[in-house]
């Protein structure tokens, strides 16, 4: 049987078609984006990364406040502490972190004959992962989901209370910051859009002729910081009664949440709600202030 005969023509021209191909699939890869260049030109390094937030350290927690304002917001019984009892009662209690650069914490009690008093600070740097969300936004977030734990009615803030602090009142050029602290205290009965609790949310036990109404109830705080909220509890228990007063407010992206709370084993001796209020909400303008030096 004769062989068939070879073309070496033939041959040449299938390779010279194959190789005409494989650069056509090599040139193409670069074109649809696949290619390494495709990375360098995208949108990913042509979008700038969000903005870091201001704060990118904490200071100490229990250094922060000043003395005078702890010690007016732990009164005794009118005995004088020693040095060494003043100094254990306002220099307050550091919180155990493992991170001091992104959460600190420092508590505060005193007892005497009305109730103890506790207050307690913390404050929390949050830090963005995602470049597409500054550090500021990430802790817009945060803050607003404890808003709403705290079922917080929305609509627009109330007037500050009064400052309770003995501390010298701070000069006009505090006043664009909304600081409002010698106004005197805001009546019980005064008006306020936020005054009513939403319905549906548990509130504590207490008698309704002791419940507060209009501005001291629970609500977003104008004038403080860059966002801020205040609750107010009364709760009574086996052992006693007590009210929590809680202040959150956020700057850039520093979260801080102070607390301030009088317990008493006396069931008819409840804690003033102005009083804790005002005194919790002096603090909280003092520390929003020792933050933004």
């Amino acid at each position: 049987m004769p062989r068939k005969s070879f073309v070496p023509g033939a041959a040449l021209v299938a390779a010279a078609a194959l190789a005409v191909g494989l650069a056509s699939c090599t040139d193409g890869s670069g074109s649809d984006g696949s290619g390494a260049d495709a990375k360098d030109g995208g949108a990913a390094s042509s979008n700038p990364a969000a903005e870091p937030g201001r704060y990118q350290t904490l200071p100490e927690a229990c250094g922060l406040p000043s003395r005078s304002a702890i010690r007016d917001m732990l009164p005794g019984d009118g005995q004088p502490l020693s040095g060494a009892e003043a100094d254990k009662v306002y220099g307050g209690q550091a919180d155990i972190t493992y991170d001091t650069d992104r959460r600190v914490g420092c508590r505060w009690t005193r007892e005497s004959t009305a109730g103890t008093r506790h207050i307690g600070l913390d404050i929390q740097r949050v830090v963005s992962y995602d470049g597409a969300v500054s550090d500021d936004d990430k802790a817009q977030g945060i803050y607003e989901d404890k808003e709403l734990a705290a079922k917080i009615p929305s609509g627009a803030g109330s007037p500050p209370p009064a400052a309770s602090s003995p501390s010298a009142p701070k000069d006009k050029d505090s006043a664009p910051k909304g600081k409002d602290k010698d106004t005197g205290p805001v009546p019980n009965g005064a008006s306020d859009p936020k005054g009513k609790a939403p319905s549906g949310s548990p509130s504590p036990t207490s008698a309704p002729s002791t419940q507060p109404s209009g501005s001291i109830a629970p609500r977003v705080l104008d004038g403080l910081a860059d966002a801020a909220f205040l609750n107010d509890k009364l709760i009574t228990a086996d052992s006693g009664v007590h009210r929590d007063v809680t202040v959150v407010f956020r700057t850039s992206n520093v979260i801080v949440t102070l607390t301030y709370d009088q317990w008493s084993t006396d069931k008819t001796m409840l804690p003033e709600s102005q009083e804790l209020q005002d005194k919790a909400r002096s603090l909280a303008d003092d520390l929003a202030d020792s933050l933004s030096e």
